[in-house]
C-alpha cells in the first residue's frame, strides 16, 4: 500500500509518515484488499453475489487499473443491520487484525427505519469510521462512504415517501458531515435512488432493495473516484 501523510509504513505499523507522497502498489505487493462494510445495500440483498455494488465496483477498478490485481473483495455486511450490530460484527470478525488497501462504509438506513436517534447514528457512525481509517493502515485516503439510499421511492416506501426522505436527508447530512471532517471521500448515489419510477429496472424484485442495474449507476457515478484513491 502507499503511504502519505497520516499513513503508516509497510514496514513498521507503528511508525507514520508526514510528506510522503502515495506509492501505487497495495500493502502486500502483491494485490489490492478491499474490505467493504455495512447492511443490506452492502451485502445486496435480492440480487446476485456478482451484481453487488463492491463486486462490481472489484470488477471496474481491476479492469481499468495499470498495477496489481484484486483479491475477491471481502463484505462484513447483513440485511438488517444498525451502526451497533455492524460495530459487534466488526469486533467478532477479526478484521481489525488486518490491514486493507481499501475499506468502504455504507450504514444508517436501519437506523432510520427502526427510530434509532440521529445523534446515536452520529456517535457510532463516527466510530466505524475511525475504525475503518485504522483498517486502512491509518489512511483516510484509502476509505470512501457512500451515502445512504432514499428507499421512500421505492414500491415499498412510496406511501411514505415525504417522511422517509426527510428523514435520510438529515441522516445523509450528517453522514457526509462526518465523512468530510476526517477528509474521507463521500459518494453521493441518494439522487441515484430517487428516481424510481421515473427510471425503469432500478428496483430488484422484493420491492424495496436496489437492482443490478441500480448499483451499476453507483459505480458508473464514482469508480473514477475510487480508482484515484489507489493510483492518485
Amino acid at each position: 500500500m502507499g503511504v502519505a501523510s497520516g499513513c503508516k509504513t509497510s514496514n513498521n505499523a507503528d511508525e507514520e509518515v508526514t510528506g510522503a507522497a502515495f506509492i501505487d502498489e497495495p500493502i502486500n505487493g502483491i494485490a489490492w484488499r478491499y474490505l467493504a462494510l455495512g447492511d443490506s445495500y452492502t451485502i445486496g440483498q435480492s440480487v446476485d453475489a456478482s451484481d453487488r455494488w463492491p463486486v462490481q465496483l472489484q470488477v471496474e477498478l481491476e479492469a481499468n487499473m495499470t498495477t496489481k490485481p484484486f483479491e475477491n473483495v471481502t463484505i462484513l455486511a447483513t440485511t438488517g443491520w444498525t451502526t451497533s450490530n455492524l460495530a459487534q460484527a466488526l469486533s467478532n470478525s477479526g478484521y481489525e487484525e488486518e490491514t486493507w488497501d481499501l475499506v468502504s462504509l455504507l450504514i444508517g438506513v436501519n437506523n432510520q427505519f427502526q427510530g434509532v436517534s440521529l445523534e446515536q447514528y452520529e456517535v457510532e457512525f463516527e466510530d466505524l469510521l475511525h475504525r475503518a481509517i485504522a483498517a486502512a493502515n491509518d489512511c483516510e485516503e484509502r476509505v470512501f462512504v457512500v451515502s445512504i439510499p432514499d428507499y421512500g421511492y421505492t414500491p415499498f416506501g412510496e406511501a411514505n415517501q415525504a417522511q422517509i426522505s426527510g428523514e435520510l436527508e438529515t441522516f445523509n447530512a450528517s453522514c457526509k458531515a462526518i465523512a468530510e471532517s476526517y477528509g474521507v471521500a463521500h459518494f453521493d448515489i441518494t439522487d441515484i435512488s430517487q428516481q424510481w419510477p421515473d427510471v425503469d429496472g432500478l428496483i430488484a424484485e422484493d420491492g424495496l432493495h436496489p437492482s443490478r442495474l441500480h448499483y451499476s449507476l453507483w459505480i458508473d457515478s464514482f469508480h473514477d473516484s475510487v480508482r484515484a484513491l489507489l493510483e492518485p
